[in-house]
């Protein structure tokens, strides 16, 4: 008996940590509160009895698979997965083609898992249609990529979208906690277990696979114990996890960020949003882009030099590139930053131009105002006629406007210092 158990023992051990840790109910998922809740959405739906297909958006290790199959097990579906990145549209004619042959047979619904859906092309999207539509199967798709973007407007119409979070950290300590008592005869330090937590940053499955590892490589005393220290975890851990994808929501959000930052005069935070692009491998080129338009979007006239130190840092990292172009780059965002902000250029052009394109305010140029430096120009056109030349009569009153928006204002006044 007792070598039975051993040979279940290390059968399992040889099954990846996170897949252990899979939670088999919804009480045991960690996180995501917002939905599963007592009184969360995702919680009520997968109580009631009727089937929906849903996608899942959210970043990785945070538990999308893991609720699609407890909901394909909550409602006794048949559960069926691929991966957009290895299966076409002749697997889904597989899937589909035994979906319809369980449901005429059993009445047994198919819930159909598509892994990383925004991969499938719109063709191979669009062929999801007509069975979701029909009821053939259910179809639970999982993304890290926005949806509105990524997923064609007709089968994301068709799906409940729930959007999951990164995992807080006491979810993640939480997490290893649970791991750590199922590994038997372990002793993971205090300053490990926040090591576990900080590397992960809200990726759940990222602690558990470096728990596993440091588990394995851990020394194993007389009695079978095994000692878990952060400074195992360092050597192996090589780097943190960093949340940035340079080709998805990431960079934008860590953009937008960035350039808030920095409109709001908040100086530290700007630079810790440099330095977190800087550290994902963000193109000096792109950062220097937000700065330059931030120097003349928020910060205008009303401290003009930002500009020129914007166009000198780009051109420096240009120059320069990784990693002394975080030098220039930190000092405009620095000037930037704590610079008096005047938002007058962007408000006057868009003004400017919403009254041309949108208010029908598309006026010809007064005659007085036309070029009449070709022949013929004033005598037999009347270009110019009327024309003070500004340096000789500056204080004689003007119209450079159309009549028609005589007295019309679009540059306000600079704020006070």
């Amino acid at each position: 008996m007792s070598n039975l158990l051993d040979l279940i023992a290390d059968k399992n051990r040889t099954v990846p940590l996170p897949e252990r840790m899979r939670p088999k109910t919804l009480d045991e998922v960690v996180g995501q509160a917002h939905v599963l809740g007592e009184n969360g959405p995702l919680r009520q739906i997968i109580a009631s009895q009727a089937l929906t297909s849903i996608l899942f958006w959210g970043p990785p290790g945070v538990g999308k698979t893991t609720l699609a199959r407890l909901v394909a097990e909550t409602k006794s579906a048949r559960f069926v997965q691929l991966s957009a990145v290895s299966s076409g549209v002749a697997d889904l004619r597989k899937v589909v083609a035994e979906a319809n042959s369980f449901l005429a047979s059993s009445g047994q619904a198919t819930v159909l898992f598509i892994d990383e859906i925004h991969r499938y092309s719109k063709t191979q999207q669009d062929a999801l249609l007509p069975h979701v539509e029909q009821g053939t199967l259910y179809l639970i798709g999982a993304t890290t990529e926005n949806p509105s973007f990524q997923v064609v407007p007709a089968l994301l119409s068709r799906m409940l979208l729930v959007r999951l979070t990164y995992l807080s950290r006491p979810d993640v300590l939480a997490l290893i906690g649970r791991a750590v008592a199922t590994l038997g005869n372990t002793q993971l330090d205090e300053d490990a277990a926040g090591f576990l937590a900080d590397y992960a940053n809200g990726d759940g499955r990222s602690a558990l696979m470096l728990l596993d590892i440091a588990w394995q490589s851990a020394p194993v005393d007389a009695q079978a114990n095994r000692h878990i220290t952060v400074g195992l975890l360092e050597q192996l851990a090589q780097q943190n996890r960093l949340n940035y994808d340079r080709q998805g929501d990431e960079h934008y959000d860590h953009a937008s960020a960035f350039q808030k930052s920095l409109r709001g005069g908040d100086a530290d935070a700007a630079i810790y949003w440099l330095a977190k692009m800087i550290v994902g491998g963000e193109d000096p080129r792109f950062i220097a882009r937000r700065l330059i338009v931030t120097a003349a979007e928020d910060v205008g006239n009303a401290a003009p030099f930002a500009l020129t130190l914007a166009l000198n840092a780009a051109e420096a990292a240009e120059r320069l590139g990784w990693p002394e172009a975080r030098i220039p780059l930190a000092q405009a965002v620095i000037y930037i930053a704590k610079a008096r902000k005047s938002n007058q250029a962007i408000v006057a052009i868009d003004r400017a131009m919403a009254d041309i394109s949108r208010h029908g305010k598309s006026f010809p140029v007064p005659m007085h105002l036309r070029d009449s430096h070709y022949k013929d120009a004033k005598e037999q056109y009347g270009h110019g006629v009327g024309y003070l030349y500004s340096h000789e009569h500056p204080d004689t009153p003007q119209a450079f406007l159309p009549d028609e928006l005589a007295g019309t204002v679009y540059v306000d006044p600079l704020p006070e210092a």
